[in-house]
């Protein structure tokens, strides 16, 4: 899923390498500019017409608050919704969503002019897309250019930029200082007017359409792709498989009752719902090799298994002792994921697993002499195309301000990487 950057956001000595194929992925690629490709007005379909206007890119800005709103309404800091929508806001504070201005995508905007407002949008539409968040950056870049202060960072101790902040909860919830969000759990929308805190809000069943997140996580027909598949294609991945047609949006897993958590593949446990792992017993052939079958089958995931370029999932079965120690040259490795240069230029492999699919990844190896059990381990990487990518930064020469913020983004990304499932089996008869 998005909410990580991508190359386009601008290191100067990269982007110049590599040219305009960079305008993709986590920032680039416009997609949905406008809105949703199903929310290209459909008469009869008012969430369609809905977020064709919702959100319409690039955003505009709140305008003046109103003369009523109290004041802990008016900014558009999350922790200001926060003192009335206290688990929101914890949710949210734990989420990618609030993160979805690291480091990494600091470290590229902070070598950016301040005047480059069409470049930022390629990051901030999906990244911190409130006009107030685009105007922060602009006036911190301008600011660091003054020397006034370093680039991406603030004073310790003081209210964070509005930019850095990630996605807040305006960017989904206000336009206009008008507050909306889904009808109450019965179904039935609220009141609006004087007497309600921020004059109500406006109800709307789009918030629980999938072409909702599509906005950020669905290039457009005729975005860009490789071998003829669009490098974000995770709304039409679902909008194909089973749960769409049984009608479980997005929201449901990944806001499950409401929650304002957006779990996905780096997190273990939601990860762990997704995918079936079976294995069947390692087995001796007549050539005495040790062989086995791992299958991993898509139960869960209402998309491809992983859906972006971004993470790689490593299945590693080996040969152990049995004290445990891996055995030279028994252990295979399989990917799972769509491996893509890190210039965009082409599509290494693809072998993520689609909705309901199996894939059966076999073994075959000789049989160590001091093999006792065959151990399997999968490994998910979450952010394997940025750990790469923020590495040949570092190792072209990056310098400037943005270098420790890229050297903490590219430690961020190393700690992502988590095990899913362990497995060992014994060999029969070698198990001493």
């Amino acid at each position: 899923m998005r909410g990580r950057l991508h190359p386009r956001a601008g290191w100067g000595l990269l982007v110049a390498a590599l040219g305009v194929t960079l305008a993709v992925a986590g920032c680039g690629e416009r997609a949905g500019r406008d809105a949703p490709r199903d929310a290209v007005v459909a008469a009869g379909d008012p969430a369609a017409r809905f977020l064709a206007s919702h959100w319409r890119r690039p955003l505009e800005s709140q305008g003046a608050a109103p003369a009523g709103f109290a004041q802990h309404e008016s900014p558009l800091h999350p922790e200001n919704c926060g003192a009335c929508h206290q688990a929101q806001y914890e949710d949210w504070s734990g989420s990618l969503h609030s993160r979805a201005m690291g480091p990494g995508v600091l470290g590229q905007l902070g070598e950016m002019d301040a005047k480059a407002t069409d470049r930022h949008q390629d990051c901030l539409r999906c990244h911190a897309p409130l006009a107030e968040q685009a105007a922060s950056l602009a006036t911190s870049l301008a600011a660091a250019t003054a020397g006034n202060s370093p680039r991406g960072a603030h004073k310790p101790g003081s209210a964070s930029p509005l930019h850095t902040e990630g996605i807040v909860c305006a960017a989904c919830h206000m336009r206009g200082y008008r507050v909306y969000g889904p009808p109450r759990r019965d179904g039935t929308v609220p009141e609006t007017g004087a007497g309600f805190p921020h004059a109500g809000w406006v109800g709307h069943g789009a918030f629980e359409d999938s072409r909702f997140c599509a906005a950020c996580h669905q290039f457009e027909e005729g975005g860009y792709a490789l071998n003829g598949k669009l490098l974000e294609n995770t709304y039409e991945e679902w909008k194909a498989s089973r749960h769409a047609r049984e009608g479980r949006a997005c929201q449901s897993c990944h806001m499950p009752d409401r929650r304002h958590l957006w779990r996905g593949v780096h997190d273990p446990e939601m990860t762990r719902r997704g995918i079936t792992v079976s294995t069947i017993s390692p087995r001796m052939d007549a050539m005495n090799h040790v062989n086995a079958t791992l299958r991993m089958t898509n139960t869960g995931a209402g998309h491809y298994f992983p859906s972006y370029v971004t993470p790689r999932v490593v299945v590693t079965i080996a040969q152990e002792s049995a004290r445990g120690d891996p055995l030279k040259d028994t252990a295979k490795e399989y990917v799972i994921g769509r491996q893509v240069r890190l210039d965009l230029s082409e599509e290494l492999s693809d072998t993520r697993i689609a909705p309901d699919e199996e894939r059966v990844i076999e073994y075959r190896a000789k049989l160590h002499p001091r093999a006792a059990r065959l151990a399997v381990e999968i490994r998910v990487e979450p952010d394997a195309f940025y750990t790469s990518f923020y590495r040949s930064l570092l190792e072209d020469g990056a310098s400037g301000s943005g270098r420790s913020l890229i050297a903490k983004a590219l430690e961020l990304s190393l700690a992502s990487h988590y095990t899913l499932y362990t497995v060992r089996q014994p060999l029969a008869g070698r198990e001493r």
